[in-house]
């Protein structure tokens, strides 16, 4: 992944056991990490999402993370939704992530990735991050 985090390699390996706990690559749970928070447990983002894999209130609420600040709770909660982000488009890691960033229905209106610079360039630096 990219420097080291300021959550320290803890971190890491919470992501690497919510990755495995909720099915999804340990690699693009990290690369979804860095891509959303840079490793910060704390950040927060102009649309209000919170924590290291930047989860919005909606989100929070239907994974159940009571705090999204708490780093555990954070990712297990954000590699369940991509866990099923990846269901929904049958593997499709791309659409996946675009999902992640734009939301599905806006995946789904546009039949693929959204022509938005900024969820472009998103999937760009995951998928380069992930390795593909």
């Amino acid at each position: 992944m990219g420097g080291a985090s300021p959550a320290g390699p803890s971190l890491w390996t919470m992501v690497d056991e919510a990755s495995t706990r909720n099915r999804v690559p340990a690699r693009l749970a990290h690369a979804i990490v860095e891509a959303e928070s840079d490793g910060d447990p704390q950040a927060i983002s102009r649309a209000g999402a919170m924590g290291l894999m930047q989860i919005l209130p909606g989100t929070a609420r239907a994974y159940r993370v009571s705090d999204p600040f708490d780093p555990w709770q954070n990712l297990l909660g954000g590699t369940r939704y991509l866990h099923d982000l990846l269901v929904r488009y049958h593997g499709n890691v791309k659409l996946a992530v675009a999902a992640y960033n734009a939301g599905p229905a806006v995946v789904d209106r546009y039949h693929g990735i959204p022509p938005f610079h900024e969820t472009r360039a998103y999937v760009s630096r995951v998928l380069a991050d992930y390795g593909t």
